[in-house]
């Protein structure tokens, strides 16, 4: 049985069906551990995923109002839409880049966000947003350069667009995340790992595998559209969270956990 599947429209990572004659240039591996998509909503919630390894305490996952809102409209455009690095200080980390990337490992779909820039920390000076591509959910590490490569040239051919850096994610860190806010987080492991660690670890415990375009807030937009619709990741009929029965604010612990707002 082959361990790779060729994504279709509509289907999940975990319903995606095998032997499309109309293969794309990607594909996510099929026999691999991933979460449910129901399980990355729930700790989205604060409530105790059913999978083991959905999520963890060292790495949290609970949305606030505003993130809730983000996450829900990125699942029906297709990406994510972010002011600055999402980091938020009370958590002293960004759960709503924690459980988006969830929920695409979920389905088998690269991360697509569009971090915003603020022109207020430029002085009043124009900046750029930076719109990235995460492919690590798709958890072929040995398809990865090619998927870059094909993937800038259609972003070029399209768009007209330069760039699809690759992000040196040792180098490119959180200016917010000191030693000590990063303390008890979720080891990542580098990219030279064993096949095993992509078929059964959890995303959180992979590193990513991102590529950049600096881009106008109207190109990011039309950009992130773009990517969204090549690697098929709208969900077109995804409505607005509910909240859960039972789900009530909790206790400020630091890092993860059930319960916390």
């Amino acid at each position: 049985r082959s361990h790779f599947v060729a994504a279709r429209a509509g289907k999940s990572a975990n319903e995606v069906e095998e032997g499309s004659k109309s293969s794309p240039f990607w594909r996510a591996r099929e026999d691999c551990w991933r979460p449910d998509v129901s399980d990355v909503e729930r700790i989205s919630w604060g409530m105790p995923a059913k999978k083991k390894g959905t999520g963890s305490r060292g790495m949290p996952h609970r949305l606030n109002e505003d993130e809730r809102r983000s996450f829900d409209q990125a699942r029906r455009k297709g990406f994510l839409e972010v002011y600055g690095s999402a980091w938020r200080s009370q958590r002293r980390d960004a759960p709503l880049l924690n459980s988006y990337r969830n929920l695409m490992d979920a389905r088998g779909r690269p991360m697509v966000v569009l971090h915003k820039s603020n022109p207020n920390s430029s002085g009043g000076v124009d900046v750029l947003d930076r719109l990235v591509v995460d492919l690590s959910p798709l958890r072929l590490p040995e398809e990865f350069l090619r998927v870059e490569l094909e993937l800038k040239e259609k972003v070029m051919k399209e768009m007209n667009l330069e760039g699809g850096l690759k992000i040196d994610d040792e180098n490119d860190v959180d200016e917010n995340a000191d030693d000590e806010e990063s303390e008890g987080n979720e080891p990542i492991l580098d990219l030279g790992l064993s096949d095993d660690s992509w078929e059964n670890r959890p995303i959180y415990q992979l590193p990513p595998y991102s590529l950049s375009w600096e881009v106008s807030r109207q190109e990011g937009k039309q950009l992130g559209k773009y990517v969204g619709e090549v690697f098929d990741i709208p969900e077109k009929k995804a409505t607005a969270s509910k909240k859960p029965k039972g789900v009530k604010p909790g206790k400020g612990r630091r890092h993860g956990g059930y319960g916390i707002g």
